[in-house]
């Protein structure tokens, strides 16, 4: 049974299945042939960050709107609120329950082995030293590989031969990131120098605007004229830091053009909504699949924001250049490192 304190108290008090489009609250028991329940928990950051979250919450919503399904969620706030918010939605009896983020990874172990009758998924899965349970399915990315893309566009788009790099929590996820990106950068200008910057070792270091801004600004200081982000929430600052400076900003996650449509270079894209839909979908369609699901550019879970207007900021030269390393790397003639 989850440890009852005073904050998971309020937590189910205040927060009891928040519906996606403010559909009714999930009742406690569903009578056969109702439809197919999901809830989902998001990362720290939560809805509106534009970026990880916000793409997994499309993908819920897109579930909601093609396959049916009761979609509802809850925003925790801390560790403990973690777990609960999945032992509440366990313990009311939903199909599916979503944990968004690493950070999810042994919670949802420990929920999941608790309610074996319930499938659980968790975007950015790391499984633990036991195994990953049979009712888990782990959805993971090969974020380097959409890193690189990205990294060989700022090589070739700088003029200063410096570019930047921020990520949030230093930690394996977002040195995944860091590494691809030096790598894309190297293949493409041999001469580039990379900037690289956390803002911090917990958490919170995915929602630290104040903290992104101050580390761009000083990347942008060494030289650097563009610069990617993998923070969350925290690259919202890394964005401002780049337009107070007149340099080019790479999003991450989601298409983030819109935050700063003269600013944002282009954006590397994690396909946390297909990978949220698809395990949706096949709890309705009962194929649900324990196990790691990995997604990368072979795959169509990785990808760079090339096309469209929101893709015009980068020129059709490097476009073309980065289709001969897109094609490399699925066909394995370029291995992208990611630690």
């Amino acid at each position: 049974m989850a440890r009852v304190t005073a904050g998971i108290v309020a937590l189910a008090i205040a927060l009891t299945f928040l519906p996606a489009r403010n559909a009714p609250a999930v009742a406690v028991a569903r009578p056969a042939g109702e439809r197919v329940r999901v809830g989902l928990v998001f990362d720290v950051g939560g809805r509106g960050d534009k970026s990880f979250n916000d793409a997994a919450y499309a993908g819920l919503l897109r579930a909601e709107r093609e396959l049916g399904v009761e979609a509802s969620f809850l925003e925790p706030t801390g560790s403990e609120d973690r777990e609960a918010a999945m032992r509440l939605f366990a313990a009311r009896g939903v199909d599916l329950v979503i944990g968004v983020g690493f950070i999810f990874s042994s919670d949802v172990d420990a929920v999941a082995r608790a309610y074996p009758a319930i499938h659980f998924a968790c975007v950015d899965y790391a499984p633990g030293p036991l195994g990953i349970p049979r009712n888990v399915e782990g959805l993971a990315f090969r974020e380097e590989e959409g890193s690189f893309l990205v990294g060989a566009v700022a090589g070739l788009v700088s003029t200063t031969h410096h570019v930047g790099f921020v990520g949030g929590m230093t930690m394996p996820l977002i040195r995944k990131f860091e590494v691809g990106y030096e790598a894309g950068v190297h293949a493409a200008c041999p001469a580039c120098i990379v900037h690289s910057a956390y803002a911090g070792a917990s958490p919170d270091a995915f929602k630290d605007p104040a903290k992104g801004k101050a580390l761009a600004i000083g990347e942008i200081a060494a030289g650097a004229d563009v610069v990617f982000h993998a923070s969350g929430a925290t690259g919202h600052g890394v964005f401002e830091g780049a337009h107070d400076a007149h340099v080019w900003a790479i999003g991450v996650d989601a298409d983030q053009y819109d935050e700063m449509p003269d600013t944002v270079l282009t954006s590397m894209t994690k396909g946390a909504d297909v990978a949220v839909f698809d395990a949706i979908r096949s709890v309705v369609l009962h194929r649900f699949e324990g196990g790691m699901h990995v997604f990368g550019l072979k795959e169509n879970g990785i990808d760079y924001v090339h096309d469209g207007p929101h893709g015009a900021h980068v020129p059709e030269a490097v476009k073309t250049k980065l289709e001969g390393f897109r094609a490399s790397i699925i066909r394995g003639e370029i291995v992208v490192p990611s630690l």
